[in-house]
């Protein structure tokens, strides 16, 4: 067998002018380095990105945030954020790791005096997989519950319900047709979730975090489980797994939204979730939140989508994909809120109550609210079982990716050593997270879930964000960024990524910053108010990611010569190896880094080893002209 390096080395071609990039199109990993491993096929990387942006959120954050923020007049400032913040912020992204393939630590080689920036992703990333997995435990918890003919949070009467507990069922079997006060009492559901799921009563506070409780802890042991397996063999075993986790969620999602429309009630919670408040449009908060859900949704700044664009073919059509990701997430959003909120006004019909008594968000909606609807419906343990499944394929996606992204970061810096040993290598990762993890299984475990939740990924993941965008525009440059694209698609980014690029993103990011700050508050679940030790430390985790870009700062000056500004101009300037990872597409200026190349013209040098011009190689000579141009203009 040939081994990996002589497989890489350039074979014999026979020249063929005007070879046409299709007739290249047979073997998608033939552009790809063996040893890194690549996409087995186009919608492997397609379905990735979809299962990774529709998560969790597009279920429990859209819908509350819609009709609590304006209803139907939430999407105009919605869709415009995704124009401005979105899909420019997720084209790039896409295209740094396509043109380099590498992982959101290599990809530095771009300007290395900002490696930091790689540096706080990876920090980021790896506090949300402990947590989002805890998450995963919890549906799976609950998934099991649901094997069953009546479900657990059905009735009071349990052990661990108390005298507050509030049974629907008794209420519309007495025939109590007045609306019943529901505000001084406890649905099974939430008493289910809270005294027996996460058995909360054991604890004070986050600072007496109780026993660990082994049913969490075996879920979580299963759910890493799981995600372990599936990314074994790296993208090659996740992206087949996609094809399921990313598809199934809608078909459940269709099944839940016709079910819900069909019941008694539905359209009094569809209009309560639509009917458009125009005056709303008047407050910046909207506009804030609107661009927050964009922001989270699309799980730009976590490294996943440059980490999966680092396994594609060099000349993928990602500026396609972008628009049918982004859009086909900002659809998912509005589907979902159909499917919740027509369950919600069934239930409110059925308790008597109005819409925005029973209308909550985040855990709260998936672990309390929609399974007490549940226990409403005929066959109850059948669409909770689909409901709870949905949710498990929707976090497993973004799971990961996040589980992706950290091991391809590390392996990408150390390639010699880990990559023959990535399977290892991921499982330490997994365990190492598994055992931070286990805090989150105590009785108190939910305080730090959500400490982890408000401050992991907040304002230090929008500091990661801005300073990628000033970097590639400013530091890198505009131009030579459009270039690599017009390299590597065969086109330039129009006026619109430009525009949104240099001022627009890094604007709005900036908003969103500022606004965080200012707009402050505390963090809190239910009534419980967190000390001021647990604020700090939180702080500390938001502050730790950012400090990574001065400390990376530091050791790339350190590791140059000369005075402190040449240090620095030197390291702020690309590597010697930076561009594409094959020979064959460094077409253009980046042959003249190729190992021999002494040539003043070196695409002609590239020709006489490869033979021919494709489209693509007529594109780079189209850059060396402009190139050549801007020379003449400044001399």
């Amino acid at each position: 067998l040939p081994s990996p390096i002589s497989c890489c080395l350039p074979q014999p071609v026979t020249p063929e002018l005007l070879v046409s990039p299709s007739s290249q199109d047979g073997d998608l990993g033939s552009e790809c380095p063996e040893d890194r491993g690549n996409w087995t096929g186009r919608l492997d990387f397609l379905l990735s990105c979809i299962g990774y942006c529709v998560g969790l959120g597009n279920v429990w954050r859209f819908p509350y945030r819609a009709y609590t923020n304006g209803g139907g007049a939430f999407l105009v400032p919605y869709f415009i954020m995704l124009a401005i913040c979105g899909i420019p912020i997720f084209f790039m992204e896409l295209s740094l790791g396509q043109f380099s393939s590498l992982g959101p630590l290599a990809v530095w080689k771009i300007s290395p005096l900002f490696k930091g920036v790689g540096m706080g992703t990876i920090l980021i990333v790896s506090l949300v997989a402990i947590y989002y997995n805890m998450i995963i435990a919890y549906v799976l918890f609950y998934l099991f519950a649901s094997l069953t003919s009546d479900l657990p949070w059905q009735h009071c009467g349990n052990w661990w319900n108390t005298e507050l507990c509030l049974d629907h069922h008794i209420l519309k079997a007495g025939n109590i047709t007045f609306p019943v006060n529901i505000t001084n009492t406890v649905s099974p559901s939430e008493e289910y979730w809270s005294r027996y799921v996460l058995h909360i009563q054991g604890s004070s506070g986050i600072g007496d975090p109780g026993r660990i409780r082994w049913n969490l802890c075996l879920c979580l042991l299963l759910s890493w489980t799981i995600v372990y397996l599936c990314i074994l063999k790296g993208v090659k075993s996740s992206g087949k797994v996609v094809y399921f986790t990313a598809t199934f969620p809608y078909l459940i999602l269709m099944m839940l939204l016709i079910r819900g429309v069909t019941l008694d009630g539905a359209w009094k919670g569809i209009r309560f979730y639509l009917t458009p408040q125009f005056d709303h449009l008047l407050s910046s908060k909207v506009w804030i939140e609107a661009a927050l859900q964009i922001f989270y949704s699309l799980g730009v700044g976590f490294g996943g989508l440059l980490t999966f664009a680092s396994y594609n073919t060099f000349h993928q059509n990602i500026y396609r994909d972008t628009f049918i990701v982004t859009l086909g997430n900002a659809i998912t959003s509005i589907l979902a809120g159909f499917a919740i909120f027509s369950v919600l006004g069934y239930m409110s019909q059925e308790l008597g109550v109005p819409v925005n008594q029973v209308a909550k968000a985040g855990p709260g909606l998936a672990f309390v609210v929609y399974p007490q609807a549940m226990t409403m419906l005929p066959l109850s343990p059948f669409w909770s079982f689909l409901f709870f499944f949905m949710l498990l394929t929707l976090g497993l996606d973004s799971q990961f990716a996040f589980m992706e992204t950290i091991v391809t970061a590390v392996t990408d810096e150390f390639p010699y050593y880990l990559r023959p040993k990535k399977a290892s290598f991921s499982a330490a990762i997994c365990i190492v997270l598994f055992l931070m993890g286990l805090i989150l299984t105590t009785e108190g475990g939910m305080y730090w879930l959500v400490l982890l939740d408000d401050y992991s990924a907040g304002f230090g993941l929008m500091v990661v964000v801005i300073t990628t965008c000033l970097v590639v525009t400013r530091v890198y440059g505009m131009k030579r960024f459009c270039r690599d694209i017009h390299m590597m698609l065969g086109f330039k980014p129009g006026p619109y990524f430009r525009a949104c690029w240099m001022l627009l993103s890094p604007a709005t990011m900036m908003a969103l910053l500022v606004y965080n700050i200012v707009k402050y508050q505390p963090s809190e679940y239910g009534s419980y108010r967190f000390p001021t030790w647990a604020e700090v430390l939180g702080i500390l985790m938001g502050v730790l990611s950012c400090l990574m870009i001065p400390v990376g700062m530091v050791v790339a000056v350190l590791r140059e010569e000369g005075t402190l500004w040449e240090r620095v101009q030197q390291a702020s300037r690309p590597t010697l190896d930076w561009g594409p990872s094959l020979q064959e597409n460094r077409t253009g200026m980046y042959v003249a880094s190729l190992a021999g190349s002494q040539s003043p013209k070196p695409l002609m040098v590239h020709m006489r080893r490869y033979g021919g011009i494709t489209s693509y190689e007529n594109t780079a000579i189209e850059v060396d002209r402009e190139i050549e141009e801007e020379e003449e203009s400044m001399m």
